[in-house]
Protein backbone atom coordinates (compact mmCIF):
# COMPACT_ATOMS: atom_id res chain seq x y z
CA UNK A 1 0.00 0.00 0.00
CA UNK A 2 1.24 3.47 -0.32
CA UNK A 3 3.03 4.94 2.37
CA UNK A 4 1.08 8.01 3.72
CA UNK A 5 -2.15 6.14 2.43
CA UNK A 6 -5.00 4.91 4.88
CA UNK A 7 -5.52 1.55 3.75
CA UNK A 8 -9.00 1.61 1.63
CA UNK A 9 -9.57 -1.70 2.44
CA UNK A 10 -9.31 -1.60 5.83
CA UNK A 11 -12.39 1.07 5.42
CA UNK A 12 -14.14 -1.14 3.05
CA UNK A 13 -14.30 -3.43 5.54
CA UNK A 14 -15.57 -1.60 8.38
CA UNK A 15 -18.10 -0.61 5.72
CA UNK A 16 -19.46 -4.24 5.09
CA UNK A 17 -19.73 -4.48 9.13
CA UNK A 18 -21.44 -1.13 8.89
CA UNK A 19 -23.86 -1.98 6.44
CA UNK A 20 -24.51 -5.52 8.41
CA UNK A 21 -25.30 -3.13 11.43
CA UNK A 22 -28.17 -1.80 9.70
CA UNK A 23 -29.54 -5.22 9.59
CA UNK A 24 -32.42 -6.23 12.18
CA UNK A 25 -31.22 -7.53 15.03
CA UNK A 26 -32.01 -11.02 14.44
CA UNK A 27 -30.12 -11.44 10.64
CA UNK A 28 -26.92 -9.59 11.53
CA UNK A 29 -23.97 -12.06 11.12
CA UNK A 30 -21.66 -9.64 13.38
CA UNK A 31 -22.36 -6.64 15.37
CA UNK A 32 -20.17 -3.51 15.49
CA UNK A 33 -21.48 -0.63 16.71
CA UNK A 34 -18.45 1.69 16.25
CA UNK A 35 -17.33 0.80 12.50
CA UNK A 36 -20.29 3.33 10.83
CA UNK A 37 -18.07 5.75 12.89
CA UNK A 38 -14.46 4.95 11.41
CA UNK A 39 -15.92 5.83 8.09
CA UNK A 40 -16.21 9.45 5.92
CA UNK A 41 -19.92 9.69 4.84
CA UNK A 42 -19.27 9.62 1.30
CA UNK A 43 -17.40 6.24 1.46
CA UNK A 44 -19.88 4.47 3.30
CA UNK A 45 -22.47 5.29 0.70
CA UNK A 46 -20.23 4.18 -2.17
CA UNK A 47 -20.18 0.95 -0.53
CA UNK A 48 -23.55 1.15 0.06
CA UNK A 49 -24.10 1.18 -3.58
CA UNK A 50 -21.64 -1.28 -4.69
CA UNK A 51 -22.70 -3.75 -1.83
CA UNK A 52 -26.68 -2.57 -3.40
CA UNK A 53 -25.18 -4.33 -7.11
CA UNK A 54 -25.28 -7.66 -5.31
CA UNK A 55 -21.47 -7.57 -6.52
CA UNK A 56 -20.16 -10.00 -4.19
CA UNK A 57 -22.98 -12.51 -4.87
CA UNK A 58 -22.93 -12.31 -8.92
CA UNK A 59 -19.39 -11.87 -9.07
CA UNK A 60 -17.49 -13.36 -5.93
CA UNK A 61 -19.71 -15.59 -5.19
CA UNK A 62 -20.44 -14.37 -1.29
CA UNK A 63 -17.03 -12.25 -0.28
CA UNK A 64 -19.45 -9.83 1.89
CA UNK A 65 -20.84 -12.81 3.63
CA UNK A 66 -17.18 -14.17 4.49
CA UNK A 67 -16.31 -10.78 5.96
CA UNK A 68 -19.24 -10.35 8.28
CA UNK A 69 -18.78 -14.37 9.52
CA UNK A 70 -15.15 -13.85 9.50
CA UNK A 71 -15.73 -10.89 12.10
CA UNK A 72 -18.29 -12.99 13.97
CA UNK A 73 -15.88 -16.31 14.08
CA UNK A 74 -13.00 -14.29 15.70
CA UNK A 75 -15.21 -12.37 17.64
CA UNK A 76 -16.84 -15.32 19.10
CA UNK A 77 -12.84 -16.68 19.33
CA UNK A 78 -12.59 -14.01 21.61
CA UNK A 79 -15.33 -14.39 24.04
CA UNK A 80 -14.54 -18.03 23.92
CA UNK A 81 -10.85 -17.26 25.40
CA UNK A 82 -11.79 -14.63 27.65
CA UNK A 83 -13.46 -16.68 29.62
CA UNK A 84 -10.96 -18.95 29.41
CA UNK A 85 -8.03 -16.77 31.38
CA UNK A 86 -7.15 -14.21 28.35
CA UNK A 87 -4.47 -12.03 29.59
CA UNK A 88 -2.95 -10.13 26.60
CA UNK A 89 -4.43 -9.82 23.27
CA UNK A 90 -2.76 -9.08 20.32
CA UNK A 91 -4.54 -7.51 16.93
CA UNK A 92 -1.89 -7.33 13.49
CA UNK A 93 -3.22 -5.02 10.83
CA UNK A 94 -6.04 -4.08 12.94
CA UNK A 95 -7.59 -1.61 10.80
CA UNK A 96 -10.66 -0.14 12.16
CA UNK A 97 -11.20 -3.10 14.66
CA UNK A 98 -13.28 -2.21 17.14
CA UNK A 99 -12.70 -4.81 19.54
CA UNK A 100 -10.83 -3.20 22.23
CA UNK A 101 -13.81 -0.90 22.48
CA UNK A 102 -16.81 -3.07 22.66
CA UNK A 103 -15.24 -5.98 24.80
CA UNK A 104 -15.66 -4.80 27.99
CA UNK A 105 -13.61 -7.49 29.79
CA UNK A 106 -10.16 -6.41 27.92
CA UNK A 107 -10.89 -3.75 30.62
CA UNK A 108 -10.05 -5.98 33.63
CA UNK A 109 -6.33 -6.13 33.10
CA UNK A 110 -5.97 -7.59 29.86
CA UNK A 111 -3.10 -5.82 28.03
CA UNK A 112 -4.02 -5.19 24.38
CA UNK A 113 -1.55 -4.21 21.56
CA UNK A 114 -2.61 -2.57 17.72
CA UNK A 115 -0.44 -3.23 15.07
CA UNK A 116 -0.77 -1.92 11.56
CA UNK A 117 0.80 0.45 9.00
CA UNK A 118 1.81 3.58 10.19
CA UNK A 119 -0.64 5.62 8.00
CA UNK A 120 -3.92 3.86 8.48
CA UNK A 121 -3.02 3.77 12.42
CA UNK A 122 -2.69 7.47 12.71
CA UNK A 123 -5.94 7.76 10.62
CA UNK A 124 -7.49 5.35 13.35
CA UNK A 125 -6.32 6.99 16.20
CA UNK A 126 -7.57 10.38 14.92
CA UNK A 127 -10.94 8.90 14.95
CA UNK A 128 -11.23 7.59 18.28
CA UNK A 129 -10.36 10.59 19.84
CA UNK A 130 -13.79 11.72 18.27
CA UNK A 131 -15.94 8.71 18.55
CA UNK A 132 -14.69 7.79 22.32
CA UNK A 133 -16.15 10.08 25.09
CA UNK A 134 -13.88 12.79 27.10
CA UNK A 135 -12.04 10.61 29.26
CA UNK A 136 -12.61 7.22 27.66
CA UNK A 137 -9.76 6.84 25.68
CA UNK A 138 -8.69 2.95 27.36
CA UNK A 139 -5.44 2.97 28.71
CA UNK A 140 -5.09 -0.46 28.59
CA UNK A 141 -4.61 -0.38 24.98
CA UNK A 142 -1.08 -0.01 23.27
CA UNK A 143 -0.72 1.13 19.23
CA UNK A 144 2.49 0.14 17.59
CA UNK A 145 2.95 0.67 14.06
CA UNK A 146 4.23 -1.50 11.96
CA UNK A 147 5.18 -2.54 8.19
CA UNK A 148 4.27 -6.51 8.08
CA UNK A 149 6.70 -6.42 4.48
CA UNK A 150 9.24 -4.41 5.91
CA UNK A 151 9.41 -5.21 9.66
CA UNK A 152 9.40 -7.79 12.33
CA UNK A 153 7.83 -8.28 15.41
CA UNK A 154 10.48 -9.41 17.24
CA UNK A 155 11.86 -5.38 16.61
CA UNK A 156 8.11 -3.84 17.16
CA UNK A 157 6.35 -5.87 19.48
CA UNK A 158 8.71 -6.22 22.84
CA UNK A 159 9.65 -2.46 22.87
CA UNK A 160 5.29 -1.44 23.29
CA UNK A 161 5.60 -3.73 26.36
CA UNK A 162 4.28 -7.08 25.26
CA UNK A 163 4.83 -9.78 27.91
CA UNK A 164 6.16 -13.28 26.36
CA UNK A 165 4.76 -14.96 29.94
CA UNK A 166 1.05 -14.14 29.51
CA UNK A 167 -1.51 -16.01 27.51
CA UNK A 168 -2.10 -14.59 24.36
CA UNK A 169 -4.48 -14.36 21.50
CA UNK A 170 -3.27 -13.28 18.44
CA UNK A 171 -5.71 -11.62 15.58
CA UNK A 172 -4.80 -11.59 12.31
CA UNK A 173 -7.80 -10.05 9.77
CA UNK A 174 -7.51 -9.35 6.60
CA UNK A 175 -3.81 -9.23 6.26
CA UNK A 176 -2.33 -12.06 4.94
CA UNK A 177 -3.41 -12.27 1.32
CA UNK A 178 -1.58 -8.53 1.08
CA UNK A 179 1.60 -10.15 2.27
CA UNK A 180 4.36 -11.90 0.74
CA UNK A 181 5.31 -15.50 1.86
CA UNK A 182 8.15 -14.27 3.85
CA UNK A 183 5.98 -11.78 5.92
CA UNK A 184 3.75 -14.40 6.86
CA UNK A 185 6.13 -16.52 8.02
CA UNK A 186 7.95 -13.92 10.20
CA UNK A 187 4.57 -13.31 12.12
CA UNK A 188 4.08 -17.00 12.42
CA UNK A 189 7.68 -17.61 13.83
CA UNK A 190 7.39 -14.68 16.34
CA UNK A 191 4.14 -16.19 17.88
CA UNK A 192 5.20 -19.88 17.78
CA UNK A 193 8.47 -18.87 19.37
CA UNK A 194 7.52 -15.92 21.43
CA UNK A 195 4.38 -16.88 22.86
CA UNK A 196 3.40 -18.79 26.48
CA UNK A 197 1.96 -22.26 26.05
CA UNK A 198 -1.66 -22.08 25.62
CA UNK A 199 -1.52 -18.78 23.29
CA UNK A 200 -3.15 -18.35 19.73
CA UNK A 201 -3.40 -16.95 16.30
CA UNK A 202 -6.38 -16.86 14.09
CA UNK A 203 -5.77 -15.51 10.70
CA UNK A 204 -7.97 -15.69 7.58
CA UNK A 205 -6.10 -16.77 3.98
CA UNK A 206 -6.54 -16.55 0.31
CA UNK A 207 -7.08 -19.93 -1.04
CA UNK A 208 -5.18 -20.58 -3.98
CA UNK A 209 -7.66 -22.07 -6.71
CA UNK A 210 -7.75 -22.59 -10.88
CA UNK A 211 -8.08 -19.03 -12.35
CA UNK A 212 -11.50 -18.03 -14.01
CA UNK A 213 -11.93 -15.98 -16.67
CA UNK A 214 -11.92 -12.17 -15.84
CA UNK A 215 -14.77 -10.47 -16.39
CA UNK A 216 -15.72 -6.45 -16.35
CA UNK A 217 -18.83 -4.49 -15.50
CA UNK A 218 -18.68 -1.35 -13.58
CA UNK A 219 -18.45 -2.74 -10.35
CA UNK A 220 -15.00 -4.63 -11.54
CA UNK A 221 -13.77 -1.53 -12.65
CA UNK A 222 -14.27 0.37 -9.44
CA UNK A 223 -12.85 -2.47 -7.46
CA UNK A 224 -9.67 -2.04 -9.48
CA UNK A 225 -9.24 1.15 -9.29
CA UNK A 226 -9.67 0.76 -5.75
CA UNK A 227 -6.89 -1.38 -5.89
CA UNK A 228 -4.65 0.17 -8.22
CA UNK A 229 -4.84 3.54 -6.29
CA UNK A 230 -4.30 2.00 -2.89
CA UNK A 231 -1.84 -0.63 -3.97
CA UNK A 232 -2.90 -3.00 -1.96
CA UNK A 233 -1.90 -5.87 -4.50
CA UNK A 234 -3.15 -9.63 -2.84
CA UNK A 235 -0.23 -12.22 -2.95
CA UNK A 236 -0.27 -14.56 -0.57
CA UNK A 237 -2.32 -17.24 -0.85
CA UNK A 238 -2.17 -21.20 0.15
CA UNK A 239 -4.23 -24.37 -0.78
CA UNK A 240 -6.94 -25.36 2.37
CA UNK A 241 -6.22 -28.53 2.38
CA UNK A 242 -1.99 -27.51 3.19
CA UNK A 243 -3.03 -25.19 6.12
CA UNK A 244 -2.63 -27.88 9.10
CA UNK A 245 0.48 -29.01 7.87
CA UNK A 246 1.92 -25.16 7.00
CA UNK A 247 1.08 -24.65 10.68
CA UNK A 248 2.14 -27.66 12.60
CA UNK A 249 5.54 -27.12 10.49
CA UNK A 250 5.70 -23.98 11.76
CA UNK A 251 5.29 -24.90 15.93
CA UNK A 252 1.77 -24.66 15.85
CA UNK A 253 -1.04 -27.54 17.34
CA UNK A 254 -4.39 -27.98 17.71
CA UNK A 255 -5.02 -26.67 14.51
CA UNK A 256 -8.33 -26.06 13.33
CA UNK A 257 -9.47 -25.31 9.84
CA UNK A 258 -12.64 -23.46 9.24
CA UNK A 259 -13.93 -23.13 5.37
CA UNK A 260 -16.66 -21.09 3.82
CA UNK A 261 -19.38 -24.19 3.82
CA UNK A 262 -18.34 -24.68 8.15
CA UNK A 263 -18.84 -20.40 8.63
CA UNK A 264 -22.33 -20.77 6.34
CA UNK A 265 -23.47 -23.66 8.71
CA UNK A 266 -22.64 -22.09 12.05
CA UNK A 267 -24.01 -19.00 11.47
CA UNK A 268 -26.50 -18.57 8.73
CA UNK A 269 -29.49 -19.69 9.37
CA UNK A 270 -32.92 -18.52 9.05
CA UNK A 271 -33.75 -15.76 6.97
CA UNK A 272 -29.64 -15.94 6.17
CA UNK A 273 -29.56 -19.18 4.67
CA UNK A 274 -30.09 -18.29 1.25
CA UNK A 275 -27.30 -16.14 1.56
CA UNK A 276 -24.12 -17.40 -0.33
CA UNK A 277 -20.66 -17.93 0.78
CA UNK A 278 -17.06 -17.75 -0.84
CA UNK A 279 -14.63 -20.61 -1.46
CA UNK A 280 -12.06 -18.14 -1.60
CA UNK A 281 -11.12 -17.80 1.51
CA UNK A 282 -10.54 -19.69 4.57
CA UNK A 283 -9.84 -19.18 8.34
CA UNK A 284 -7.40 -20.65 10.60
CA UNK A 285 -6.57 -21.27 13.91
CA UNK A 286 -3.18 -22.58 15.89
CA UNK A 287 -2.12 -23.04 19.30
CA UNK A 288 0.96 -22.87 20.44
Amino acid sequence: MRFNQSSLTALSTAAMRAIEMEKPADERICSDSLARKFIPAWYYLLMKRVSATDYAERRAGGDLSFIVARCRYMDDLLSESLDRGLQQLVILGAGFDSRAYRFGQLGSGIKVFELDHPATQRAKVKKLTRVLAPGGWPGYVTFIPIDFNQETLEARLPEGGYSEQLITLFIWEGVTPYLDAPAVDSTLAFVAHHSTPGSAIVFDYLCRQPAVPLKRDIVDLLVSFLRTFSKEVRSFKIEQERIGPFLRSRGFSQVRSINGADLHARYFTGNNAGRKMTTGYGIAVGIV
